[in-house]
């Protein structure tokens, strides 16, 4: 090998060397040369948040809770004295009218009782007719007539002792109502403590439920409920009349009772109900989500968008809760965007990119 063709090798091998050096080096500077003015473009502009307009509505501070419907009037019929069935005059099921009779015992002892006590009475009526008279001639004395008198009297009261117990042989309806199921049988005899039938009266219909004790205070007598339950989907509406005068202790809840219409018979005691009880209602109320509302040690605070789309931290006095938003008492206005989201990440010059607007 020449020294001409040495010189032309140690320089080809020079060249490649080079060449492998330096050109990962100048790919790499056109690459972020590209790729800048793209980087910059996907850069962020801000935290990304949710914010919810300040509006003023109608605030309606309700809660849902579940109750029981109860019957307005019900009854196990008993009789008041032992005796013998002797005619059942009802059929299971029936609609009766208040002082309607239902069932009748033997009375037979009774009646020939009365009947001679109304003997009695009118001999006794016109022994005592004639002591009168005798006493106004003066013929008898006066303890003569009285003591006439004192058995005429009694001949009476016994009379209406006995018209008493007659009555109580005769079971009849106490109020308006249903009857359910007959627990006895003509023939049988029954006594005072054994059950003839039910008489319920469900029209109207009495809705009971149970609220926290921290909502006692806002209980008002004529306010209204919103009831459903699962053979319906239609809302119905019920009053509340009545609730106890003490908190439960073992629940620490106020028991309280709603009246509604029933005519349809729709209702039936016992079944279950989901209530919506509308507590008070506040105008013009600003609302934000329960989320937005960032407690303190002073009290609470929440972040809305300030100039230039940036986070602004305000001190909030908050009102009423509701399931998922809280009433703003003071330090909001009408028009703040107030943000529902990002609330965590949020600081005081934060830059925000508004999402949504609610």
């Amino acid at each position: 090998m020449n020294k001409q063709t040495k010189t032309i090798l140690i320089v080809g091998i020079i060249v490649i060397v080079a060449l492998a050096f330096f050109y990962p080096r100048w790919n790499s500077r056109n690459s972020n040369e590209n790729s800048g003015p793209v980087a910059e473009s996907s850069a962020p502009q801000g935290l990304p948040v949710d914010v919810v307009e300040m509006k003023k509505q109608t605030l309606k501070n309700e809660l849902s809770i579940t109750g029981t419907i109860l019957p307005n009037e019900v009854v196990d019929l008993r009789p008041e004295v032992s005796g013998l069935v002797t005619r059942i005059s009802f059929k299971e099921g029936q609609y009766v009218t208040k002082g309607a009779p239902l069932l009748y015992l033997n009375d037979d002892e009774l009646q020939a009782q009365y009947q001679r006590l109304q003997y009695t009475q009118k001999l006794f009526e016109s022994q005592e007719n004639r002591q009168k008279q005798l006493l106004a001639r003066e013929a008898i004395s006066q303890e003569e007539y009285d003591i006439v008198l004192n058995q005429y009297n009694t001949t009476l009261s016994d009379l209406k002792l006995v018209e008493a117990q007659i009555e109580k042989t005769v079971i009849r309806a106490p109020f308006n109502g249903v009857l359910g199921l007959r627990q006895v049988s003509e023939g049988s005899v029954i006594g005072t403590g054994d059950v003839i039938a039910t008489v319920v009266n469900m029209d109207p219909i009495k809705i009971e439920f149970s609220i926290p004790e921290r909502y006692s205070n806002m209980v008002k007598l004529g306010s209204t409920v919103f009831f459903t339950n699962e053979s319906s989907d239609q809302v119905f509406e019920g009053i509340v009349y009545a609730y106890e005068p003490q908190i439960d202790a073992a629940t620490r809840t106020l028991r309280l009772r709603a009246e509604a219409p029933n005519k349809d018979r729709q209702f039936l005691p016992g079944m279950f109900v989901r209530i919506n009880y509308v507590l008070n209602e506040i105008d013009n109320a600003l609302m934000v989500p329960a989320e937005s509302v960032i407690p303190e040690l002073q009290g609470y605070k929440v972040f809305v968008v300030g100039e230039g789309n940036k986070a602004q931290e305000r001190t909030v006095e908050i009102g009423t809760r509701t399931e998922n938003q809280v009433q703003i008492v003071s330090g909001l206005e009408e028009g703040d965007l107030v943000l529902a989201t990002g609330v965590l990440q949020a600081r005081t010059g934060t830059d925000l990119q508004i999402n949504k607007l609610n």
